[in-house]
């Protein structure tokens, strides 16, 4: 009996020192995160596109986790970059939108907060966690977080190849660089010697492979933020070919420029997969792939509009989902080949989910961490606890965003507009057409959302904007003309929007004889003026009664079908006379719809009557 218990416990001995034997031999995890620059959520083949060309992306879909409602927590780049890196949202960072960001301009009624110019020194980042638990760190591409002081080195990463203050490159191609308004030659870190012609995005890949290689037997975080497909539009030519030119096909996927970018991103991410097997680091390697906004889709310099989003509404620089919606796919040990997760996340949530799978003790309290961790719902063993997700955006974008903040609680997502104070609510099961905000059944939920909102952003310490002082809305022109454009109306009711795509750019999507616009303009010199109107109405539309009035004054016009709503015509309709210089209001209100919508309107012009 006795040897019977020796051997019975000399098993279990032999049983635990293996186990520890084996824990102690398996290797920490390594992480790659891929941040594009731009990219739409419906950029990539598995996430539906059929113009632009993924197979190595589409591939991780199948090896790992596709997420379908990821978001960044930024409209614009560098607040989802410290989003990223600190696990906190900008709002709290004070750093909300693009660095330096872009002065008040005289059309804007509100002026922007005074935001953060760096990343600041004393937030914890997801790499000096990493770095402290003895991971090699290091950064490849667009850092935009801070120059000399705040650069990649200051926060955590060992290495740093191309990573500064830039949020563009200096070049596509090589050489990598140029004069600076001091007249000095410089190139992007890193970068300084390469052969004539090389592309960025290749070359990136080539230091970012030479990192992976030289750190293969130590656990590592490589930060690759590509500074594709980001503009200035350059592609490869033989590249570009590949891609049929299509004219006049508004609305849908058919840049081939970009789609040749999109092509070499899918290069890059291919070769680092193959160097992950060749080096046999596959199975002990985390692979994240994302996008810190969503894709550009209005004109911004040439060959824009980039991409178009649909069927998300709207781009870069809208709190719409076409502006926050990005691509997530992971691939990992312990993560099920193609699943799905139909989990809302945001960008925060990042810094939480690589710490708990690098196996590092949890943000702390003081940390202010605002993201959760997603490691049990990448390894099938959990969910994180329903939450909701938070947006504030205190400025006006360069590609037509207005100042505004935006929450997303299960399927309805709010977003409150920071001039007017307006609201529109969601459901996004059926997209962002159909505007609930008046709505008397969800009178209780906006009134709700609108509460957690506001107090999110006291808790943040969410800076909030003040009126421009400068405000000169369609101010009048030397040749005395008034120009109001359709990105700078005010619209009231529930459906009436501007549609910034550039097929459309237009007041558009007036199905209700409810809603109605304003402008608000200046006359300098008063008199007499003929209004001038641009207008659009598709067949089967035609004979609603429209009041343009400037108080007393009104003018009754009838719309006439123009064979389509983006087929704009011009017609005077009639005069108005000011006879003291000051501010106005002209107000646009149907009278009368007969058919299924009213029109679209891109402009009102003034001009002086002969």
């Amino acid at each position: 009996m006795k040897s019977r218990s020796f051997l019975r416990s000399a098993l279990l001995l032999l049983a635990l020192i293996s186990l520890q034997l084996t824990a102690k031999a398996a290797p920490k995890p390594n992480f790659i995160f891929i941040l594009i620059d731009d990219l739409g959520w419906h950029d990539l083949g598995c996430y539906g596109s059929k113009f632009y060309r993924t197979p190595n992306l589409d591939r991780i879909a199948t090896q790992g986790m596709k997420f379908t409602d990821a978001y960044a927590a930024c409209p614009v780049c560098s607040p989802t970059r410290a989003s990223i890196m600190t696990g906190k949202y900008p709002a709290r960072l004070h750093l909300t939108d693009w660095l330096p960001g872009r002065g008040d301009l005289p059309a804007q009624r509100l002026a922007r907060p005074v935001i953060k110019q760096q990343l600041a020194l004393e937030e914890i980042t997801i790499a000096e966690r990493l770095k402290a638990a003895g991971y090699v760190t290091a950064h490849v591409g667009k850092w935009h977080l801070g120059g000399e002081g705040f650069e990649p080195e200051k926060q955590g990463f060992d290495i740093n190849i191309a990573g500064d203050h830039t949020g563009t490159p200096m070049s596509y191609f090589a050489p990598f660089g140029g004069k600076g308004k001091d007249g000095q030659q410089r190139f992007m870190r890193g970068l300084e010697q390469a052969k004539d012609g090389e592309y960025l995005t290749d070359r990136l890949t080539t230091e970012a492979e030479k990192i992976i290689a030289a750190n293969k037997g130590k656990p590592f975080f490589l930060y690759f933020a590509h500074y594709t497909v980001h503009t200035p539009l350059k592609a490869k030519a033989d590249y570009i070919a590949k891609y049929p030119q299509v004219a006049g096909k508004g609305g849908q996927q058919t840049n081939s420029i970009y789609a040749a970018m999109i092509e070499s991103m899918d290069d890059s991410v291919g070769r680092i997969l193959k160097q992950l097997d060749d080096l046999k680091l596959a199975d002990h390697t985390y692979v994240f792939f994302t996008s810190d906004n969503g894709g550009l889709a209005t004109i911004e310099g040439p060959s824009t509009p980039s991409t178009i989003n649909a069927p998300l509404r709207e781009g870069k620089g809208y709190l719409y989902e076409g502006g926050i919606r990005v691509p997530l796919l992971v691939r990992g040990p312990g993560i099920a080949p193609g699943s799905t997760a139909t989990n809302a996340m945001s960008s925060v949530d990042y810094f939480p989910t690589i710490l708990e799978l690098a196996g590092l003790a949890s943000p702390r309290s003081e940390e202010n961490v605002d993201g959760v961790t997603l490691a049990p719902l990448l390894k099938g063993t959990g969910a994180p606890a329903a939450r909701p997700l938070f947006w504030h955006y205190p400025h006006y974008s360069n590609q037509g965003g207005k100042p505004g903040g935006a929450i997303r609680e299960g399927d309805f997502k709010l977003i409150e507009f920071y001039e007017t104070g307006r609201v529109e609510l969601f459901d996004l099961k059926s997209g962002e057409n159909r505007n609930l905000a008046e709505d008397p059944a969800h009178a209780a939920r906006v009134k709700a959302m609108v509460s957690k909102l506001d107090t999110w952003r006291i808790n943040t310490g969410a800076q909030m904007m003040q009126p421009n002082p400068a405000y000169r809305p369609s101010p009048q022109a030397a040749d005395g003309t008034i120009t109001m454009l359709g990105k700078h109306a005010d619209v009231f009711g529930a459906m009436l929007r501007f549609e910034p795509l550039p097929h459309k750019n237009t007041l558009g999507f007036w199905l209700n004889p409810n809603d109605w616009a304003s402008w608000d303009f200046e006359v300098v010199k008063p008199g007499k003026f003929t209004m001038e109107i641009t207008y659009g109405c598709g067949n089967g539309s035609g004979g609603s009664e429209v009041e343009f009035a400037v108080g007393p004054q009104k003018l009754l016009f009838k719309v006439e079908q123009t064979g389509g709503f983006q087929a704009f015509v011009k017609r005077d309709i009639g005069e108005m006379t000011f006879d003291q210089p000051g501010r106005y209001t002209l107000t646009v209100k149907p009278k009368s719809k007969p058919g299924p919508a009213v029109m679209d309107l891109p402009q009102v012009v003034l001009k002086t009557a002969k």
